[in-house]
């Protein structure tokens, strides 16, 4: 089991102590005689040692910062919900891949905001907006906050607000594996926790400071054994040597796992392997020895809002990895739903 997460060091947004869990964090933090220190603005945090872009990064990503959400609107999340819902900013792990690379650029510290519960009203106030249509929040579009519930407690808040919510639904993903708080959360079903999986090759060089995909597929049954509709984003695809025996022998893990039967209410999404020319740069100077294959030769230039775009696989191959995987779904689990391929 990968140890949870303990920041090196914490700085606070002073008016996070106006808040319960802001004091509660404070005070945990300092009995663990992590140091502790202010800043005017969780979005302006300077001084994070590093000589050379990897230091500062390794740096970042053992710094926890506190602060308030003030931006209360929510952004749209398509394909994988109506919503973000930000708890939290960043992740301690260390994923060559993620595209929180190019999201979070400079500032790639973990973030959490203490007004949950401010957060959490502004989400019912668009919910009651849209009834009677069913709103689907995603909790993982910024963070992994499973990675950080253990100092929080968020997520389970979240879960049980949502449980009560009849036309809210939550959605969150994550590589970790400490799924204890939220078992016997009372989530009524209305939260959909997936798990992200890859073929062994990519999971062994890519993903580092991750829960081992054994404990993850492990914490998806205790989920839903506890009533968790449950399911699995496989991301990011990569085409390499041997990768169809790779992701068959990834299913075969999934179903060896899950057992017979999976399960009423299971579902896949899958995405292929995509980088921008800013994420490039930045991957390329925190993992200057990168085994990612970022060459752009071959690719299709995706574009997307406001003109940017990011480069996938061309379109015959992108149709190879989503007709393989889908027809090995299929043939592993027949009552389970592929959301969407991107």
């Amino acid at each position: 089991m990968t140890a949870l997460f303990r920041p090196a060091q914490a700085y606070f947004e002073p008016a996070a102590l106006d808040y319960p869990l802001g004091r509660e964090l404070y005070a945990r933090l300092m009995r663990e005689g992590i140091p502790l220190r202010f800043t005017s603005s969780h979005n302006r945090v300077t001084g994070l040692p590093g000589e050379t872009p990897r230091e500062a990064f390794r740096a970042a990503k053992r710094t926890l910062v506190v602060g308030i959400k003030r931006d209360l609107d929510f952004e749209p999340c398509r394909p994988s919900a109506d919503f973000s819902l930000v708890l939290a900013t960043g992740c301690p792990a260390a994923c060559e891949y993620c595209y929180l690379q190019t999201t979070l650029g400079r500032k790639p510290y973990v973030r959490v905001y203490v007004n949950v519960e401010e957060i959490l009203a502004a989400a019912g106030r668009v919910i009651a907006g849209r009834r009677p249509e069913i709103t689907v929040f995603e909790a993982a579009s910024t963070a992994d906050p499973l990675a950080l519930e253990h100092l929080t407690g968020s997520l389970r808040r979240a879960v049980e607000w949502f449980g009560r919510e009849e036309c809210g639904r939550l959605r969150l993903v994550t590589k970790f594996a400490a799924v204890e708080p939220l078992l016997d959360a009372d989530h009524r079903r209305h939260t959909r926790v997936r798990f992200t999986l890859n073929a062994e090759p990519v999971r062994r060089l890519f993903e580092h400071r991750t829960a081992p995909q054994p404990d993850r597929l492990a914490a998806a049954v205790r989920l839903r054994d506890a009533g968790y509709p449950i399911g699995f984003v496989l991301a990011p695809l990569m085409l390499f040597r041997g990768w169809r025996e790779s992701y068959s022998a990834l299913l075969d893990e999934v179903a060896a796992a899950l057992g017979s039967p999976a399960g009423e209410d299971l579902t896949f999404e899958l995405i292929q392997y995509r980088f921008t020319p800013a994420s490039k740069r930045i991957i390329q100077e925190r993992f200057p020895a990168t085994q990612l294959d970022l060459r752009e030769e071959g690719r299709h230039y995706k574009r997307g809002k406001y003109g940017r775009g990011k480069w996938v696989y061309a379109p015959a191959q992108a149709e190879a990895l989503r007709g393989f995987l889908v027809e090995a779904i299929a043939g592993r689990f027949p009552a389970a739903r592929v959301e969407y391929f991107t």
